[in-house]
């Protein structure tokens, strides 16, 4: 038996969607605070000092968190070739704004405390909300755009064809789950400062995560009401076979009124999903009001895993429906690279992925305390 035999076909597909939803878990749970940090600091933050203070609770992290963003790009390039052909190219002006503003933080990490003067360091720190706002927003407008179907089609030759464009992503559905990404964002960040600023700036940043934890609950229901009764969505109108050629055009899709909703009603079990979406966010808000930062970071952690979960279950087994020609999306089943590059990346992912993980408990252990103004003042130390 040839070794990448030992697991089928159907399963290693099954297996990297679930990796590929972890990696975007991942990133969303890590690097997410850091957004939440940068689109905060103008709020939370009124003095040099203060906006110190926020920026170096993250100022240790945040280019081990950017891990997770790199490991899901390569994932989806390697494991999903159809899906990275078609939504990077088809979403190229999103994906240029995204990577500008996240461009933009590092520089505004690096550069902030070159120079004294109020005005140069105000203009980094309006750069790393734009780092941080921009990315949360048009990632939720992203998964929007997914929710309804993107406007591609394929050729018999497999070619993709975008038919969109960049504002036509700006639509109102796409908005609101924009919106709901950065009310989730905010609560994660605003959780982490309650964790790692001192003084004024851990209670400002709980003020405003309460507000966030509201919002998120409330973007949450209502865009899964839109879903509900406004958005339709897509249904495989026969059964596909789970280690079947990975070739699109082979299957009929069906489009209506509560596709989405389809996967719960079969499998109930999926309803822990938005359940934990909704009920993280509510510990969140009891825990940041009752001052207990370590159930909130987690409740807000989980409230992502949630929120992320149903968008990916209610989907399954789509990973990109197409608009214009639904029986050109893409599933699990027929978008995924061949049975043994999917065997290969499952052995390296095994090695490696545990390595990552130690390390970045590791480091983050290291890096731990909280982060207070005296330290700041103190020049003697090496800080943002």
């Amino acid at each position: 038996m040839i070794l990448h035999e030992l697991i089928d076909y159907g399963t290693l597909r099954l297996i990297w969607w679930g990796l590929l939803g972890i990696l975007l878990i991942g990133f969303a749970a890590t690097d997410g605070f850091d957004m939440g940090v940068g689109l905060l600091l103008p709020f939370v933050a009124k003095t040099d000092v203060e906006r110190r203070v926020a920026i170096n609770t993250i100022g240790p992290v945040w280019e081990g968190n950017q891990v997770w963003f790199i490991l899901g790009g390569g994932a989806i390039f390697a494991a999903w070739p159809p899906l990275y052909a078609v939504s990077f190219s088809g979403f190229y002006l999103a994906m240029f704004v995204v990577l500008a503003a996240l461009i933009l933080r590092p520089v505004a990490f690096k550069y902030r405390s070159k120079r004294i003067e109020a005005r140069w360091r105000s203009s980094w720190d309006w750069a790393l909300f734009v780092g941080g706002f921009v990315p949360a927003l048009i990632f939720g407008v992203a998964v929007g755009n997914v929710l309804q179907g993107v406007p591609f089609r394929l050729d018999d030759t497999l070619r993709a064809f975008y038919e969109g464009s960049f504002f036509g992503l700006l639509n109102p559905f796409a908005l609101l789950c924009g919106l709901m990404s950065v009310a989730m964002l905010a609560m994660h960040g605003a959780v982490w400062l309650t964790l790692k600023a001192g003084g004024v700036v851990g209670e400002r940043a709980r003020n405003f995560g309460t507000v966030a934890a509201v919002a998120t609950i409330a973007l949450f229901a209502l865009g899964g009401l839109a879903l509900a009764n406004w958005v339709d969505g897509y249904a495989l109108a026969a059964p596909i076979a789970a280690d079947g050629p990975s070739n699109p055009l082979l299957k009929d899709v069906v489009h209506g009124d509560g596709a989405w909703f389809v996967n719960y009603a079969n499998n109930p079990w999926m309803l822990i999903a938005p359940v934990v979406g909704f009920a993280g966010a509510a510990v969140t808000l009891i825990g940041l009001r009752a001052r207990i930062r370590g159930l909130s970071i987690i409740a807000s952690g989980l409230s992502i895993f949630g929120v992320i979960s149903t968008v990916g279950l209610s989907m399954f087994p789509f990973i990109l429906p197409s608009s214009i020609d639904p029986r050109s999306s893409l599933t699990v089943w027929d978008a995924s690279s061949s049975h043994l590059t999917l065997f290969i990346m499952l052995v390296v992912t095994v090695i490696f992925l545990p390595l990552i993980l130690a390390y970045t408990a590791w480091a983050y252990r290291i890096m731990w305390g909280k982060v207070e103004e005296e330290a700041i003042r103190d020049e003697a130390g090496h800080y943002y």
